[in-house]
């Protein structure tokens, strides 16, 4: 368990301490930079920047509480990840023809786990997943993403939309008798 003592620890550059906050929070930087970037390679190096800025940065932070610097970590990954998003390919919108063509694996409804629906995530196109996770999952504004994206609010908005009914469809297509059921009034 992480506290604050040993935090401040690290802060001081104390080499056990940093190792802590590596194990305890490794995975979770891990699973963040998952839920934006797709190839492997590239999640593993956001994570490693992440994991150098924050020891790097964090001596002259006031951290008040163990969830205050958890935030903070956690913001350090995602704007890495964004980092690395803008570096590669532009976002692209995708029409319904092109939304038709992606398919998810055909198991069942019940048997969908965390990670099922995390990769789920991961496999819609970049501009969707970037603005579904910082919108559903960071808890960013529509003014926000399009600042931190360079991107235009109602684009925002569409990406996000079209992001959601494209997981939806996946997951029908997971089960399609989940589908019926949810779709009869």
């Amino acid at each position: 368990m992480i506290t604050l003592s040993i935090i401040h620890q690290a802060q001081q550059k104390d080499v056990c301490s940093q190792r802590k906050l590596f194990d305890a929070y490794g995975k979770i930087l891990h699973r963040t930079a998952r839920r934006y970037l797709s190839d492997k390679s590239v999640m593993e190096d956001a994570v490693a920047n992440s994991i150098y800025i924050m020891l790097e940065k964090m001596g002259p932070c006031k951290f008040e509480s163990v969830g205050a610097f958890e935030s903070w970590i956690k913001r350090i990954v995602v704007n890495e990840c964004l980092a690395l998003i803008k570096r590669g390919k532009p976002f692209k919108i995708l029409d319904e023809q092109e939304i038709e063509t992606y398919h998810a694996d055909d198991i069942v409804i019940e048997n969908l786990t965390a990670d099922k629906i995390l990769e789920v995530i991961s496999g819609l196109p970049v501009g969707y997943r970037t603005v579904f996770n910082l919108y559903e999952i960071e808890g960013y504004s529509h003014s926000e993403i399009s600042e931190t994206l360079g991107i235009g609010v109602g684009t925002s908005k569409s990406q996000l939309s079209k992001a959601k009914v494209l997981l939806q469809k996946r997951i029908i297509e997971l089960d399609p008798a989940y589908g019926k059921r949810k779709l009869v009034l």
